[in-house]
């Protein structure tokens, strides 16, 4: 017992000289070594074997090679060594994976450019784009441009020639106008016939009246009506869309050719060719139809004067970016002190059918 003592005392003398010349920095991750080690085997009391997670090899193999010479550890030095070559193989092979082989990635910018140049025109194929980037200034390989197409799952030398519908009324919106009956029954049983045009750019409305007969005279008088009120706005229609419905009579095309507007008659039983006034009857019946019960003829009238006069003063719409069709956006409220003091006043129409918002005087 004595023996066993003195034997621990003198070698603990040694190791406390032999700690004197090291820094605070070495006996600071000694103690943290130590102190993992514990944990570990805390972490595995009662097992046969002690099993060290990828983490603490981790930690362990990071250790200085001083350190790991010094250190009393559950394991070799050696196998700490080879955790530290194992860490290191690692380390290269994961940077090897983030780099990239080849040339650099094409700039953000261009490859917007790009998609934007295609989205625009149709017709063009990585040949004419990359034609246009070189007149722009911009030095990208025809190989890029045909690159970035691919990847976003575009045709990079398409066959565009022939123009698709959807393409014809894009292109010629400011020449288009779109017309349409819809059909409603009033709460006595009649029913009731509407006339609406639609401005394929603007999209502004105009209801050119509704009767319960819809006669031949009634119909081309309302077309006469029509063309007066385009002249008076100055507006550039050629095109009229219509379908094939026995209600319009044939005097109609020639009145419109009189005036510039050519007649482009929809397939049968085809609406999507006049999917813009197709669109306006949806909202018209989702937003006054079914929800208003219709005594008369007068009071449909009534209805519609002020489900038109909404739609096109006050009623937002996505592709005028958010504006109405006869009134644009207003300056953005940017001012901390105006938001903090809005004062929004709720204005019905049509006894609260139709509601629209509007700042205080």
């Amino acid at each position: 017992m004595l023996l066993r003592l003195a034997y621990l005392t003198v070698s603990n003398a040694f190791a406390v000289l032999r700690l004197l010349p090291l820094s605070d920095r070495d006996k600071d991750v000694e103690i943290l070594a130590l102190r993992h080690q514990i944990a570990v085997l805390q972490r595995q009391l009662g097992s046969a074997r002690v099993q060290f997670a990828p983490e603490d090899r981790a930690l362990l193999a990071r250790l200085p090679r001083g350190v790991l010479q010094r250190l009393r550890l559950v394991v070799r030095p050696d196998t700490v060594l080879r955790w530290h070559r194992d860490l290191i193989r690692q380390r290269q092979a994961a940077a090897g994976r983030r780099r990239r082989v080849g040339r650099p990635r094409t700039c953000a910018s261009i490859r917007r450019l790009v998609l934007r140049l295609v989205r625009e025109n149709p017709s063009w194929g990585y040949r004419r784009v990359h034609g246009e980037l070189a007149l722009l200034g911009i030095s990208v390989a025809a190989s890029t441009v045909w690159e970035i197409l691919r990847a976003e799952g575009i045709d990079p030398a398409p066959d565009r020639a022939s123009m698709s519908w959807a393409d014809f009324l894009r292109s010629q919106a400011d020449a288009l106008l779109a017309m349409d009956f819809i059909e409603t029954v009033t709460l006595t049983g009649q029913r009731q016939y509407v006339l609406a045009v639609i401005e394929h750019a603007t999209r502004r409305v105009r209801i050119l009246g509704t009767t319960a007969r819809p006669t031949h005279l009634w119909v081309t008088q309302a077309i006469r009506n029509l063309v007066m009120d385009l002249e008076d706005a100055g507006a550039r229609a050629r095109f009229l869309i219509r379908d094939r419905d026995a209600k319009y009579p044939a005097p109609i095309d020639a009145i419109l050719a009189d005036a510039g507007i050519q007649t482009a008659l929809t397939g049968i039983r085809m609406p999507r060719m006049n999917a813009v006034m197709e669109r306006w009857v949806l909202s018209l019946r989702r937003e006054l139809l079914d929800r208003t019960l219709i005594w008369n003829e007068r009071h449909l009238r009534h209805a519609l004067l002020a489900y038109e006069r909404h739609y096109n003063d006050h009623r937002t719409h996505r592709s005028l970016h958010s504006a109405a069709p006869l009134r644009a956006l207003p300056s953005p409220i940017t001012e901390p002190e105006q938001i903090a003091r809005l004062d929004i006043r709720r204005h019905d129409r049509l006894g609260g059918v139709i509601h629209e918002y509007q700042h205080a005087a």
